[in-house]
């Protein structure tokens, strides 16, 4: 196996545990009307855990084909993966990381303070599960949201906008931070939805401006340090704001 598919398989499997939180957070809610369901409800986590995983699958195989041609990395597990030593190439993503969760988790408790009320659970026991947060938040989402689209904008965007020539310039980079950015933004409007019961202009612009600006963060950390300095910076942010809003 070639090193970049070795890298692919790699981040995969450190992805999957954010996929199992989340079908594991899903039994109870399912459980509870299980009646209404189609399939057993065995059979609709095992589907929903299938389609995650091979969504997962196929960022990180982006990611692995595209990053090296566009200059984006990911040191640490790369460095693994080759067999080499992990602490130098960790080493420099971890105080840019350390900023980043600083930075967001700040952003996190400021916004739970202003959430409009219908985000506001009513029962703070089905609040989103921390092992959601730190895994699927703070892992798997940066390898589906930054590994692999993020990857593949600035590709597109280096290949129209440069030819394909030279390494990508900076407002290819921030184009390609921005749109990820919206739409790692975009992707949480149907958990919104859900638990508010309606996507209101005030919901929607409370989600996406929230999301937006720590998709920039991430983003960043990414194009300037590397793919670790997100996970760190994500997850570190998740771990922080539910200490300060427990």
């Amino acid at each position: 196996m070639s090193q970049p598919w070795r890298l692919g398989a790699a981040l995969w499997l450190l992805g999957l545990p954010g996929v199992v939180a989340v079908v594991w957070a899903l039994l109870p809610p399912l459980a509870a009307h299980a009646e209404l369901l189609r399939w057993p409800l065995w059979a609709v986590l095992l589907l929903s855990g299938l389609q995650t995983a091979a969504l997962l699958a196929l960022a990180v195989a982006v990611g692995a084909w595209l990053a090296p041609r566009v200059g984006l990395r990911a040191p640490a597990m790369s460095a693994w993966v080759a067999g080499q030593a992990v602490a130098p190439a960790l080493r420099p993503q971890l105080l840019p990381g350390l900023w980043g969760g600083l930075a967001g988790a700040a952003w996190l408790w400021g916004l739970s303070r202003l959430a409009p009320a219908a985000l506001q659970p009513s029962d703070p026991a089905s609040a989103m599960p921390f092992a959601v947060k730190l895994l699927y938040g703070g892992i798997t989402e940066e390898l589906l949201l930054r590994w692999g689209l993020m990857t593949l904008l600035l590709w597109l965007g280096w290949r129209v906008l440069q030819r394909g020539r030279g390494t990508p310039g900076r407002g290819v980079v921030a184009l390609a931070v921005a749109l990820s950015a919206l739409l790692f933004a975009v992707g949480h409007l149907p958990a919104a939805q859900a638990m508010a019961g309606a996507l209101t202009p005030e919901v929607v612009t409370f989600v996406m401006v929230g999301n937006t600006a720590f998709g920039l963060v991430a983003g960043w950390l990414y194009a300037r340090h590397g793919l670790e300095a997100a996970i760190v910076a994500h997850g570190l942010a998740h771990a922080l704001a539910h200490l300060l809003v427990t």
